[in-house]
């Protein structure tokens, strides 16, 4: 640690507050946060001048690098003409743009609208709120619950925490909309009629649910879910702020079941991981309900909603979609992420289970017999730590190593991320 990171350690520990972090063992004396000082494709700088490979993409945010040029230059041409300019009232140009690219990637007739906001909660918010205004506006105002999965997370905002099962959001179920959780299309199909009336729309992460420690959906279940919601006239809210933008091998995970939901909520890579901004889609069905009087109007809304800075990013990271053909290389970096894994895997006794949707993966570490590690023990955490040393930078879901990264990840990086890992867990958890 270079000794001019000392001031801005200091006052960190002074008047910072992190999120998702324990600040006793923050604040201790004798613990030396990292210091991220620069970026470079894949990788990232601290104030040593050590160089770690982004295993978690920035929290799941970060798609073809830092400082790519295109985004850069885009943001430096916008800085030109405006920063920000209140969406009350007025428009521009970017927003427009990006508005029609969004919905470009989807049949006619289908998601046509396009509602700006800051995150993914906001993103999640707004769809939940737009979803009960429906109702109310269409004669059905006794439909203001949601139906949401175990274990899910759909962000931190009241209405979003409410949905969430992750079990660190227990203390705020009570404080947003009413929900009825369910574990799989099997609850689903078996929760009573007079429940089902009360429902305005059920929500999921498609594929593959993040916070829960990486667990994909059985494949079909989605379409299933599609159509389950038709046949008893329930929205389908379909929460792609981490799987969206070519995370899990499509530009997004719907579109692999041929899925259209009516509400998709997007944020994280949508600028390429460099500025807040949200978008939640929906149809020309839905945006009908809002019109009229002006009291039928959407009343919802951010200082910062559809900031022009952050549309110029989003819009260079779908032409670099387009110009590097992005996609088209997923494949062959999945295959390699794959096979890499199931060599940690059969190297590492430690290593329960690898689950993989795309170039999202999960390692899950336990103790012999399948036995999970105690909660105090922060296996997951220490091997994380451990993996700094070997040029690795990622966190984990309890005791599941995320392995996440941008992209724009070769090959030969995702070996070293697989090896840094094996590496850490050896040296935490070194066999017999």
């Amino acid at each position: 640690m270079r000794a001019d990171s000392q001031p801005t350690l200091a006052a960190d520990k002074a008047h910072v507050w992190h999120p998702f972090t324990a600040h006793d063992a923050w604040c201790a004396e004798n613990h030396q946060p990292l210091v991220i000082t620069a970026g470079e494709g894949a990788w990232l700088i601290d104030s040593a001048g050590n160089r770690y490979l982004d295993g978690n993409a920035s929290i799941w945010t970060n798609l073809h690098g830092h400082r790519h040029p295109v985004i850069d230059a885009a943001i430096r041409d916008q800085l030109e003409r405006v920063a920000h300019v209140s969406f009350l009232g007025a428009t521009h140009p970017l927003a427009a743009r990006l508005a029609a690219r969004l919905t470009g990637f989807f049949p006619p007739a289908t998601l046509e609208r396009v509602f700006f906001s800051d995150d993914g909660s906001t993103a999640i918010e707004c769809a939940l709120k737009m979803a009960v205004q429906f109702r109310l506006q269409t004669g059905a105002p006794q439909r203001r619950g949601f139906i949401a999965f175990d274990h899910a997370y759909h962000g931190d905002t009241a209405g979003a925490a409410s949905l969430g099962g992750a079990p660190f959001l227990a203390r705020f179920r009570d404080s947003g909309f009413p929900v009825t959780r369910v574990a799989d299309m099997d609850a689903l199909a078996a929760l009573p009629a007079e429940m089902l009336a009360s429902a305005a729309a059920v929500v999921i992460e498609p594929l593959i649910q993040g916070v829960n420690e990486m667990r994909p959906w059985p494949g079909g279940m989605l379409a299933a879910l599609r159509a389950w919601c038709d046949d008893r006239g329930l929205h389908l809210i379909l929460d792609e702020v981490m799987t969206g933008f070519g995370r899990t091998g499509s530009m997004f995970a719907c579109q692999q079941e041929a899925v259209i939901p009516d509400f998709l909520c997007l944020a994280k890579g949508l600028t390429g991981g460099y500025l807040p901004l949200a978008a939640t889609l929906t149809t020309a069905a839905v945006f009908d309900a809002f019109r009229g009087s002006p009291e039928r109007a959407f009343h919802y809304g951010h200082s910062y909603t559809a900031n022009p800075l952050g549309c110029a990013a989003a819009l260079a990271s779908l032409d670099i979609f387009q110009q590097e053909n992005v996609l088209a290389g997923l494949p062959a970096k999945i295959e390699a992420m794959a096979a890499l894994l199931a060599g940690l895997a059969a190297a590492s006794p430690a290593v329960y289970q690898v689950r993989q949707c795309g170039l999202i993966a999960s390692i899950e570490l336990r103790q012999p017999a399948a036995t999970r590690f105690p909660a105090a023990h922060l296996t997951g955490a220490r091997v994380c730590q451990a993996a700094r040393a070997h040029g690795l930078l990622t966190r984990p879901i309890r005791d599941t190593v995320v392995l996440l990264p941008p992209l724009c990840v070769t090959p030969a990086e995702l070996a070293h991320a697989v090896n840094a890992l094996g590496c850490a867990i050896a040296e935490v958890l070194p066999s017999d």
